[in-house]
């Protein structure tokens, strides 16, 4: 029954992902409620221009439970686009390591390309929940395999002073629509105890590199609009796990 319920809702989002500015996804309990979008929409129609993306999330459930805990989180990108990275500063993980979010930006300025907020609430046994949070920061790494990588970082005190650092590989694909995929393991909070609960980045950055302005993020708009499709596995003790996938849909205009 649960499975009919995902299909059913994934079915329901792709028919109007297009028109809706922000999406709502229910799969029995649990309910995400997500947006996300790029700037400038107006577009170069055959070559790339510079833009920013920015998307977050939260999570919830319709019996006021604790969300089961995210795992994984991957996201496919429009094929009509790049991303470039020559003359970014690359940022080495060991600069990151054991870091607050103002030291990990103090190591790293020329590398960030992304920053953001993200909650969790930390239940231990027989305890009040705790709310606990933290800015991300997306910093540029090294290549792995001739593909761009970033280092998603933040910290939490709950219940020591902890930092995150999630490699993530911006891979080419092709896939339809789709030409680049990343792919986010999502660490453990508080041992276990945590359940993230909602989060938001902004991505992007422009730099000049030999006297030449280049951007982090790239787009045309070749098609009218640009998409994205998410896709979120849980930890469920219920059933061992849980999907929630959601399509993007956003309209851009051809700039002459």
């Amino acid at each position: 029954m649960k499975k009919k319920i995902l299909i059913l809702a994934v079915a329901g989002l792709l028919a109007t992902a297009a028109t809706a500015g922000a999406l709502r996804i229910r799969v029995g309990d649990l309910v995400l409620n997500a947006d996300g979008g790029f700037t400038p929409t107006a577009l170069p129609k055959h070559t790339d221009a510079p833009i920013t993306l920015h998307g977050g999330g939260k999570l919830s459930t319709v019996s006021g439970a604790l969300p089961p805990i995210v795992e994984t989180l991957d996201i496919e990108f429009d094929k009509h686009g790049s991303v470039q990275t020559q003359g970014l500063a690359v940022c080495p993980r060991q600069k990151l390591e054991a870091t607050t979010p103002a030291q990990a930006r103090r190591n790293c300025p020329g590398a960030i390309v992304g920053k953001g907020f993200g909650s969790a609430i930390v239940a231990f046994p027989e305890q009040k929940p705790i709310p606990v949070s933290s800015p991300i920061t997306i910093f540029n790494g090294p290549r792995v395999h001739g593909d761009p990588t970033v280092y998603a970082h933040a910290y939490t005190t709950v219940p020591a002073p902890t930092t995150f650092v999630v490699p993530v590989v911006i891979e080419t694909i092709h896939n339809g629509v789709y030409g680049y995929r990343t792919k986010a393991r999502i660490p453990k909070i508080a041992g276990g105890a945590g359940h993230p609960i909602s989060g938001r980045l902004t991505i992007g950055r422009k730099w000049t590199f030999k006297g030449v302005k280049h951007s982090y993020v790239n787009a045309r708009c070749e098609t009218g609009h640009l998409q994205a499709k998410a896709s979120l596995t849980f930890k469920d003790e219920g059933t061992g796990k849980t999907f929630l996938t959601g399509t993007f849909v956003k309209p851009c205009t051809v700039r002459h």
